[in-house]
């Protein structure tokens, strides 16, 4: 079991292109930390940097307390599960599991005992016998994680290892995941470009863009405190709604007013907003798509806008819509708070008008696009 620090780790590559700049980080021991973000965001360089398969153009990198800068793979204690499964096509199950601990001269029988220990915490005994191309996608993940299992390695380091099924069994091997962190209790680093992923399996998620850190948190709080608009629109789905309104204070009171609603914050919203000594003025006013609530007509607290798609998604409905400007707008409603008769009236340019609570509401600078709360 090991920690794993980066202090200003930087990639730059031949082409002067800075992959990473100055990464900053420390997982503790038996953590299991995502790197998110979109593609291109630097989140695999890293974690091969990590792995000692990419070269670092500077800072250092700490293993249980070890600079690895020089240090091969081989003798960086880590197992590394790959997007594309990297199995000997030619070797048996039970053959590709086994194959780094022979290279380790390590006798037949605890090789067996490993082997056979860890198919039956992966459910793959069956499979032993059988070659990478007589296997399911999930299947030949369950080998890929069982090979690196078998190494009792400090470090776990996964590199999209989900990406490659389809959408059914990457929520079978997601709780599969997070099973086995519980069994194996070490650290881990994951990598993915899936939000979802970030949040179910993450005790921290690192959310970058571009090479560099955007937020640093648990789910909760990049989800309810994120620190600019990248990291609010990037967690959750849909993604945030985003409407440019005004923020007024009248008293001790605040309010916003979006498209002629006049909306009151409300909630410790209110009592941030005067500690943090925010200014009356233009701001960008976020707000998540299952906090948009459906009213039945038009009043000083509701937005009007007309209806441009609506998804039906077994139990809730994401209706598409816009305003009278143009603004593009999401809004979950649950299925079970509306009759059949509501539903039915749900369509293509049906006029509808939309609020949500004071306490939900997120404000960021237009020009920073910092969370004037949490930034």
């Amino acid at each position: 079991m090991a920690s794993v620090k980066l202090t200003d780790v930087k990639k730059v590559y031949d082409n002067k292109v800075t992959a990473v700049h100055d990464f900053n980080l420390e997982i503790a021991d038996k953590e299991f930390v995502v790197f998110v973000g979109p593609s291109g965001c630097g989140k695999s360089t890293t974690l091969r940097m990590i792995a000692g398969l990419e070269d670092i153009s500077g800072g250092t990198i700490e293993i249980d307390g070890e600079v690895v800068n020089d240090l091969q793979p081989k003798d960086r204690d880590i197992a590394m599960v790959f997007q594309n499964y990297a199995l000997y096509p030619h070797m048996t199950v039970y053959d590709n599991i086994a194959f780094s601990l022979r290279l380790k001269k390590m006798p037949e029988d605890e090789i067996y005992e490993k082997v056979t220990n860890a198919a039956e915490i992966l459910g793959i005994t069956e499979y032993l016998t059988r070659k990478p191309r007589a296997l399911s996608g999930g299947q030949r993940q369950r080998v890929a994680i069982g090979r690196a299992m078998v190494r009792n390695a400090k470090v776990f380091l996964m590199d999209e290892p989900l990406s490659n099924l389809d959408a059914k069994l990457r929520n079978q091997m997601r709780a599969e995941i997070i099973l086995l962190r519980q069994k194996l209790d070490t650290t881990f680093v994951y990598v993915t470009h899936d939000q979802t992923e970030a949040m179910t399996l993450g005790d921290r998620i690192v959310i970058m863009r571009d090479g560099i850190i955007e937020q640093v948190g648990t789910p909760t709080e990049v989800f309810e405190m994120p620190r600019n608009i990248f990291v609010a629109e990037f967690i959750g789905a849909p993604k945030m709604n985003l409407l440019e309104t005004e923020l007024v204070k009248e008293g001790d009171r605040w309010f916003v007013t979006p498209f002629g609603a006049k909306i009151e914050v409300t909630g410790g919203k209110t009592d941030e907003l005067t500690r943090k000594n925010v200014c009356p003025g233009s701001i960008m006013l976020g707000v998540r798509p299952e906090h948009m609530v459906l009213t039945a007509n038009g009043g000083e607290g509701s937005i009007p806008c007309k209806l441009e798609v609506n998804e039906m998604m077994g139990s809730e409905l994401h209706l598409h819509v816009y305003t009278e400007d143009g603004t593009r707008l999401i809004a979950r409603v649950p299925t079970i708070n509306l009759t059949m008769e509501q539903r039915n009236q749900l369509v293509y340019g049906a006029q509808l008008y939309l609020t949500f609570e004071g306490k939900v509401m997120h404000f960021f600078d237009k020009e920073s696009q910092l969370n004037l709360i949490y930034g």
